[in-house]
């Protein structure tokens, strides 16, 4: 075959990859996007979006059945295969939708295995391909334990494929893949054991919400056992047994299927990087400075595939960055203030330092707890029981952090990554009119209670 020749060429057309794409392309480059399964990545196919239209519908199942809003029902079922159904047209609507947009951009779009043959050149399908810059983006992969009878486990891709509701569920892993698909079932009134081999669930978030979460767990039917080493698995009577050691002994529980959630992997397998001179290693993935690019100079990486953050709006953050750079901008990526929200019921939402990052910052820093029940709206709502906790700088008085456990923070912690980002102090936030009756209210309250002039609480 003739070799292909592009301005800049992508490997991975997931949340990184597509959006590199198309904003190269409209920044007048050449580019051919490769991928050797499917346009939306994990994200868009077996990931964020799937799990959350699981949220969704487990979710309003449960609100259904256990919230007095003045709605009787003779009668409510769940049907698992409807749900599997809607996640599966939410997805390829948003699949399609991406394609179309790269075929009206001009973008090269290949099926195909990525493998390169020097730091210059890649091979896919047969043919070489020449680029300028060379962006990876090939995502991450599910870690597996290495135990026997690994074989009895699922991973989040394969529940999100069963349409068949079992009568108990055990998750092996309590962070936010194992939590989230804990509550959708726990909201199906299915009884689910989690089994966390850290102290405590979520270790990657403030330890007080990991906290307040039990409670909701506990309610919800979710049994949770942490310092838990799982040593292996068994079946036996149509059941999975998962044994782990736990304070000098070896126990087990045991349910109808296990789903083995103990994080992801960077993708780097297949690329042949070996023959290159780019520098990775299998666990901590492809290393980059802070433009995204690797050692290589014309060669970048972004999003899971660079472990610096495994985050779908971070993969397209950091496209954008690699692309300024390559248009010879000096763009850099800051993790600082990025957002991350967990789908547990309630929801969890966090954004910029912890008071535990305060304390190894050894900096001066004012904490104000805001509760929900100080909002009209979280109390027509149903969710009164949750709360924020927001950070100030005292040197500075600009926020510096800001934590959700409650209705809506998926999109409260927006207004707040606002803030932070661009330097505001409370002033800036409580001085901006926000609209009633909303849960958005709370913004503005929790930034009056850092100047202790909160009006519906006490601080």
């Amino acid at each position: 075959m003739e070799k292909l020749k592009t301005d800049v060429l992508i490997i991975g057309a997931g949340p990184g990859g597509y959006v590199a794409a198309i904003y190269a392309k409209k920044q007048g480059l050449d580019v051919v996007l490769v991928d050797k399964e499917w346009v939306g990545g994990t994200c868009l196919n077996v990931g964020c979006i799937p799990t959350k239209a699981f949220v969704h519908s487990t979710e309003m199942y449960h609100k259904l059945l256990n919230v007095d809003l003045g709605i009787t029902f003779d009668k409510l079922n769940i049907d698992l295969k409807k749900i599997v159904e809607r996640k599966n047209d939410i997805k390829d609507k948003l699949v399609s939708g991406i394609e179309f947009l790269l075929n009206k951009h001009g973008v090269t779009l290949l099926e195909g295995e990525a493998k390169f043959t020097d730091d210059h050149l890649v091979m896919v399908n047969g043919q070489t391909i020449e680029s300028k810059d060379i962006i990876i983006a090939t995502g991450s992969t599910p870690k597996r334990l290495p135990i026997d009878g690994k074989a009895l486990m699922m991973t989040s891709r394969e529940l999100l494929d069963n349409k068949e509701l079992p009568e108990s569920l055990t998750v092996i892993g309590g962070g936010i893949i194992g939590m989230e698909f804990a509550f959708i079932y726990a909201n199906m009134g299915v009884k689910v054991n989690v089994v966390e081999f850290l102290p405590r669930i979520l270790p990657g978030i403030d330890k007080e919400l990991a906290i307040r979460l039990m409670p909701y767990a506990k309610k919800a039917g979710i049994n949770i056992t942490t310092n838990a080493k799982v040593v292996r698995v068994e079946e036996s009577n149509n059941k999975k047994k998962v044994f782990f050691e736990r304070k000098g002994k070896e126990v087990f529980v045991e349910s109808d299927i296990l789903l083995e959630a103990i994080g992801r992997a960077p993708l780097v397998n297949g690329l042949d990087l070996d023959k290159t001179t780019i520098h990775y290693d299998q666990r901590g993935g492809i290393s980059v400075n802070d433009h995204m690019e690797t050692n290589v100079k014309h060669v970048y990486a972004i999003g899971d595939v660079n472990n610096i953050m495994q985050l779908a709006h971070v993969a397209s953050h950091q496209a954008f960055v690699a692309i300024d750079n390559i248009l010879g901008k000096k763009s850099v990526f800051d993790k600082t203030n990025v957002p991350s929200v967990i789908f547990t019921s309630p929801t969890i939402a966090t954004v910029g330092i912890t008071e535990e990052m305060a304390k190894e910052k050894d900096l001066d820093v004012d904490v104000i707890k805001t509760p929900y029940s100080a909002n009209g709206k979280a109390l027509i709502l149903n969710g009164d029981k949750g709360y924020i906790k927001l950070i100030r700088n005292k040197d500075t008085q600009k926020l510096v952090g800001a934590m959700i456990l409650g209705k809506e923070a998926e999109n409260l912690i927006a207004t707040y990554t606002l803030a932070i980002q661009n330097g505001m102090e409370a002033k800036d936030v409580y001085e901006t009119i926000f609209a009633h009756p909303t849960i958005q209210e709370l913004v503005p309250e929790s930034a009056l209670g850092l100047d202790k002039l909160a009006i519906h609480y006490m601080e």
